[in-house]
């Protein structure tokens, strides 16, 4: 006879002993998915603009067209980053202080990637060059 360790309700919801269920591994595949064709994006620019001058690229940066998906790519990127990061981060350190002091570290520099990628491209954008 094996013993089940979860309260009826806890079975009926598929929460595991985290309280998260699936949640973080779909929002994992999801940033994942979202930046395939993101990347493709970005990789186009990156070799449109190869040996380009800063003032084309500057101005390509700048376009709407070009900013609004770059930005997506930088917060899609550091969200996916910032993801990644906390599983290592919890499957490795077992030190309670240790861990939360990464785990606040890494969503800090996270937030700081994704927000100097945006405002660089929104000072491209607003003509802050």
């Amino acid at each position: 006879m094996s013993q089940q360790m979860r309260t009826p309700l806890g079975r009926a919801r598929g929460l595991g002993s985290a309280r998260d269920g699936t949640e973080h591994f779909w929002r994992q595949r999801v940033t994942s998915v979202a930046l395939v064709p993101l990347v493709v994006f970005f990789l186009m620019v990156v070799v449109a603009l190869t040996g380009a001058d800063h003032a084309r690229v500057a101005a390509t940066l700048s376009s709407f067209w070009i900013a609004i998906p770059m930005m997506l790519v930088v917060l899609v990127a550091a969200a996916h980053m910032r993801l990644g990061m906390q599983v290592i981060v919890e499957d490795y350190v077992h030190a309670p202080i240790p861990k939360y002091l990464l785990l606040m570290a890494n969503t800090a520099f996270c937030a700081l990637i994704g927000l100097v990628g945006v405002s660089a491209l929104l000072m491209l954008m607003l003509g802050g060059r």
